[in-house]
């Protein structure tokens, strides 16, 4: 490193590898992505990014712990058992969706490029399951439909994070509005969440 270049604090330049890390591996996948162009997109040697991360996979797998737990942390915000049931709704789905449309490429990398990678898909499916989990106890929590069951809360979540899945690919994409996105999602879940527990 030459005199006149500042030296960074490592933890600080572990983090500008992976964000460099997650652009590329977000735009061409994880198989046609090199270390050369991570390397290059950190502005940092390659041997130096082989310092930190001793392969593309142990980066990847970096990648991935850090973009779920930042995806787990935003689904947390609002996550007040206290809230009426349409209110712990609204608060789900607009934090998921608000993520995917602040995080384009966390999300391409972790729901895109990583589920698609055997190697790598059982850890995105740990962050989903939690996802589940949480949203779950908020519909738990919020109901008051005594013949209600745990498979009933299970179901329900299952159902309003897959939903989420599947709109937040057109988020990514930029040709849907989250405001729009937010307002029918929160329409049909909550159409749902009131029969939860009862016999159609």
């Amino acid at each position: 490193m030459s005199g006149g270049t500042k030296r960074l604090p490592r933890a600080v330049r572990e983090q500008q590898m992976l964000d460099a890390a997650v652009k590329v591996f977000s735009q061409n996948g994880f198989r046609e992505t090199s270390m050369d162009a991570i390397a290059s997109e950190a502005q940092i040697s390659k041997p130096m990014l082989y310092l930190y991360y001793g392969s593309k996979e142990e980066l990847f797998s970096a990648c991935i712990a850090r973009e779920s737990g930042l995806f787990i942390d935003a689904m947390s915000v609002g996550f007040d058992p206290s809230l009426s049931q349409r209110e712990q709704a609204v608060t789900v789905i607009r934090e998921f969706l608000r993520f995917v449309h602040e995080n384009r490429e966390s999300w391409r990398v972790l729901y895109r490029v990583a589920i698609g990678t055997a190697s790598f898909s059982g850890i995105v499916s740990d962050s989903r399951r939690r996802v589940t989990e949480m949203v779950a106890a908020l519909i738990k929590a919020g109901t008051t439909v005594e013949t209600a069951g745990d498979i009933d809360f299970e179901l329900t979540a299952v159902a309003i994070v897959g939903a989420c899945e599947a709109v937040a690919d057109r988020i990514t994409e930029g040709d849907v509005d989250l405001e729009k996105a937010t307002n029918m999602l929160v329409g049909i879940a909550w159409r749902g969440l009131k029969g939860v527990g009862t016999d159609i």
